[in-house]
């Protein structure tokens, strides 16, 4: 069943408004509505939403300024998606620069921004938890501890850190290159280095079990083979 968002959608142009609005609903989630920035940035502020849609050419105040403001101001971290037909490296680079989550250029596929919404909503509640719980996985930021099927398996500093960043990402691939900017930013390291610390985990993380969690996207990356595992936990 597909998880049901309360939404606030900031946008102008009504026809584009009915539309998302009516594609939306019909799909099992909730939205409130505003025309203005200004009007959108105190909903906002004053009512829980799961995430905003924002569109950046607003009237009193454009979508910039109500991020910006939003992440100022804001007692939690709201999850925002940008909506706009600015298409340039350098708009994206400005919406991502005041706090926006993702980017989505008109003309979009409605059903591909209801699953943008939905993924979002998503890693914005694993990120948000101490303990991430996917199928027989159980991580714990804050002790920094993984189990699975109620069994603790021992990891390098590394090797816990790979396996939340694909668990954050979950069900999607990380690419090599984006994992290895994640653990070592703009710095360079050894060709091999990844692919040493992977063997690593996957010797502590599958090894012992019957059915490996860690998956390897040939050219692309890596991920978790969470349904599999559950499905191998739950057999006879």
């Amino acid at each position: 069943m597909t998880q049901s968002l309360h939404v606030l959608l900031v946008e102008d142009q009504q026809n584009i408004a009915r539309n998302i609005a009516e594609y939306m609903e019909q799909r099992g989630h909730v939205f409130d509505f505003a025309e203005k920035g200004d009007h959108g940035l105190q909903l906002a502020l004053s009512q829980y939403y799961d995430l905003v849609i924002l569109d950046l050419n607003l009237p009193a105040m454009d979508g910039l300024e109500v991020c910006r403001q939003l992440r100022e101001r804001a007692e939690r971290h709201i999850p925002i998606i940008m909506l706009t037909a600015r298409d340039s490296i350098e708009d994206k680079v400005s919406g991502f620069h005041v706090g926006a989550d993702d980017y989505l250029t008109k003309p979009f596929s409605l059903q591909e921004l209801e699953v943008r919404c939905l993924a979002l909503s998503r890693r914005h509640l694993l990120q948000s938890k101490n303990v991430l719980s996917l199928g027989p996985l159980e991580i714990d930021r804050r002790l920094k501890t993984v189990n699975r099927d109620g069994t603790h398996v021992e990891l390098s500093a590394m090797g816990f850190k790979i396996l939340t960043i694909l668990a954050e990402a979950y069900p999607q691939v990380v690419s090599r290159s984006e994992l290895s900017h994640k653990l070592w930013g703009d710095e360079p390291t050894e060709s091999d280095a990844l692919r040493s610390h992977i063997y690593q985990l996957r010797t502590a993380l599958d090894k012992p079990f019957p059915r490996p969690v860690l998956k390897t996207v040939f050219g692309i990356g890596f991920t978790l083979d969470i349904e599999s595992a559950d499905h191998d936990s739950s057999a006879p």
